[in-house]
């Protein structure tokens, strides 16, 4: 049980540094390339680069949920701990209590951006790419994206403070 407990754990770290990892390079090296060129040209390979980065993260978080229920399981964490508040008081109850809370936001968040915002910001560019419309969904696109890749820093630092405790 100990090495399935292992893999799960690696399996875990892969799938938030391939959700991070996509993130990073969509926000600091896709984006910003795409900026410099035709607009309309640049929103088409943004919704097409979107799509297939779309399937991809939802299937991460479909893997982080799994994995990170699991290996909450092994750690002797039950679903009624979640509701307890003297459990929640737990140092370790107050940080899981945080990543969960900034995991739910993430997924409500790329709800919003992946179906939504980000999809109409594609279509109005190619219609209109200097259009008010654009540049408000385009904008409001990004803000979502770089809010999420802040939410991911902070589940990030909430994962290493489960395994390491709190600083202070």
């Amino acid at each position: 049980m100990q090495l399935l407990y292992i893999v799960s754990v690696w399996i875990h770290i892969l799938a938030a540094i391939t959700w991070i990892g996509g993130m990073f390079f969509l926000v600091l090296i896709v984006v910003p390339w795409l900026r410099r060129g035709d607009r309309a040209r640049a929103a088409a390979l943004l919704r097409d680069t979107g799509l297939r980065f779309r399937r991809v993260g939802w299937g991460v978080f479909l893997v982080l949920a799994l994995t990170g229920s699991f290996n909450l399981w092994f750690r002797g964490v039950r679903p009624g701990d979640l509701i307890r508040p003297e459990w929640l008081a737990t140092p370790f109850g107050r940080a899981l209590g945080y990543k969960l809370a900034a995991f739910a936001l993430v997924l409500a968040l790329s709800v919003a951006h992946d179906f939504f915002i980000g999809p109409r910001a594609a279509i109005e560019v190619e219609r209109d790419p200097d259009g008010a419309r654009a540049k408000r969904l385009r904008r409001l696109a990004s803000v979502l994206g770089r809010v999420n890749v802040l939410l991911a820093l902070l589940i990030v630092g909430l994962a290493v403070v489960l395994v390491r405790g709190w600083p202070w």
